[in-house]
């Protein structure tokens, strides 16, 4: 199925019902199938070709997401733009991806005037909300072009989306997904996360130009309903929870933390929610196991890179418990079990596959494997290898089948000749009750090379010395894992998805030095 298929299918289903809601406005299948053909027409008027690069630069809003959907049922490939970036981020990501065509929300425009020049490549402008001296609105751009479906030709190994990495060790690459990756990602999601003769209700919350976008089309291809939030703000994500009766939403750890710290929470009614996704970042066990006390027994977990989306493993709600009690730590702190239509194996660095139990790079197999990194064939040569993508996270297969992603391969910490794996002091530093969220980082050791420093954001009206902490990890993990200091924070760095950037932490304790790993 091409990816346009999966908004097609719904539109079948319930070509009346409603798709998406925001705003506590409704649009229908049928309004938003008439606006992507609408969108593809003109594209193709305009004489843009397949796999052409296109981008929408917008927040979370239907029309946006219309857009969207109108590149690809021209067959474009879809570059999709964080509002939150910085302009200059965004326009060095266009540069790069070589973006022909560009919709964008009227609040943007003049970020997007301000880089405009530096975007010689870019054709068409469209600004969807409003007529602007040099972009016209969409509505007045799509007027006269056919709501019908245009005739495209195209191949399962077609690009359909160019989608940064998220720079988190390095300057971000585009990767290319194609019909077939994205295809084996939402048939695996799809049979992870079923329903019976109801339909689903997804909420939005976090950027659609991310996961929840995907993670929006297989709720549409089963005639569900979207609710899209502008953003992720606490209140109107409880509130659009009971109004809405939603059954799935995906949120990172960063933002649930913050959630359950939200007073009440506990007495709202979350009895509509079936999937409460987590991913995109590791997430501490003892949070978890209150988010299920929270929300119920309808946590569910996955693990995906953008070069595999989404769908490497997952971990459904059932997976949370053993003979009906909550089970062990160890099960908790996985990803789940790879899915049936990837294969996964653990490597060492001479590409052998180590047995269960052993500790190297997860390295994954199949049609949900990326195309490759866009006009970077060296970068692509040293991904993948042989038909495998090396992932650069290290993990291990446990007893049961169970992935443990242990860390970053750049992110290990190598003391005193022993291999330090930050995920696993995190996790310890985590339970502690003052603790909202932490990094632990190597930085320059003239002794050990590295040394082991936890990087530690408090919770409101809360708190505990750096001693106690240390102590803590000594008691857990031995003195080896345990911090040889702790600094504490007001916020830590994060990228617009929520991820603890790292290397920003280690940028301020490694300038002028080289970091040998």
């Amino acid at each position: 199925m091409a990816i346009i298929d999966f908004f097609d299918r719904g539109w079948r289903i319930a070509p009346h019902g409603i798709a998406y809601i925001q705003d506590e406005r409704s649009y229908s299948f049928q309004e938003i199938g008439e606006l992507s053909c609408r969108v593809a027409n003109g594209l193709i008027a305009a004489g843009l070709a397949k796999e052409t690069k296109a981008a929408v630069w917008a927040d979370n809003d239907v029309t946006a997401w219309g857009c969207a959907l109108g590149l690809w049922r021209a067959a474009l490939a879809y570059i999709p733009v964080n509002g939150r970036s910085t302009p200059a981020e965004n326009q060095f990501i266009l540069d790069l991806f070589d973006c022909e065509a560009l919709f964008f929300q009227q609040a943007f425009a003049p970020a997007i005037e301000a880089v405009r020049a530096s975007l010689p490549k870019v054709k068409l402008w469209v600004c969807i909300d409003a007529d602007l001296a040099w972009a016209p609105s969409l509505a007045t751009w799509s007027a006269g072009q056919p709501t019908t479906m245009p005739l495209v030709d195209y191949d399962m190994d077609d690009v359909v989306t160019l989608s940064a990495t998220g720079g988190t060790t390095g300057a971000p690459k585009g990767v290319m997904n194609t019909h077939r990756s994205f295809q084996t990602y939402f048939a695996q999601f799809m049979t992870a996360f079923p329903y019976g003769v109801e339909r689903p209700v997804n909420l939005a919350a976090a950027p659609m130009t991310h996961t929840a976008g995907m993670l929006s089309l297989p709720c549409t291809a089963r005639g569900g309903t979207v609710v899209v939030l502008p953003k992720p703000d606490p209140a109107l994500l409880l509130r659009a929870i009971a109004m809405h009766r939603v059954t799935e939403f995906f949120l990172p750890p960063t933002v649930i933390y913050r959630l359950l710290d939200i007073p009440g929470i506990a007495a709202l009614d979350f009895s509509s929610l079936k999937y409460f996704l987590y991913g995109a970042a590791p997430m501490s066990v003892e949070k978890l196991k209150r988010a299920i006390d929270v929300f119920g027994p309808v946590m569910a977990g996955g693990y995906g890179q953008t070069e595999a989306p989404a769908s490497i493993s997952n971990m459904t709600p059932a997976e949370h418990f053993v003979d009906g009690k909550l089970a062990s730590d160890e099960r908790l702190s996985s990803v789940g079990r790879p899915n049936p239509l990837v294969r996964v194996d653990i490597m060492n660095e001479r590409g052998e596959v180590l047995p269960q139990g052993q500790t190297g790079e997860i390295c994954v197999r199949g049609d949900l494997v990326m195309k490759g990194y866009y006009k970077a064939p060296d970068k692509t040569a040293e991904t993948i290898i042989d038909g495998w993508l090396h992932t650069g996270d290290i993990g291990h297969l446990d007893a049961e089948g169970y992935l443990h992603i242990t860390d970053r391969k750049k992110d290990m910490i190598i003391s005193g000749g022993f291999n330090v794996y930050p995920s696993e002091i995190e996790q310890v530093i985590w339970a502690h009750p003052a603790v909202q969220d932490c990094a632990v980082i190597g930085v320059p050791d003239e002794k050990w090379g590295e040394a082991v420093k936890a990087v530690v954001e408090l919770n409101a009206g809360q708190s505990v010395n750096a001693e106690e902490l240390v102590a803590l990890c000594k008691e857990k993990l031995g003195s080896v894992k345990a911090p040889k200091s702790v600094d504490f924070v007001p916020a830590l760095p994060r990228s617009t998805v929520g991820k603890v950037l790292k290397k920003d932490l280690r940028e301020q304790y490694w300038q002028g030095l080289e970091r040998k790993i």
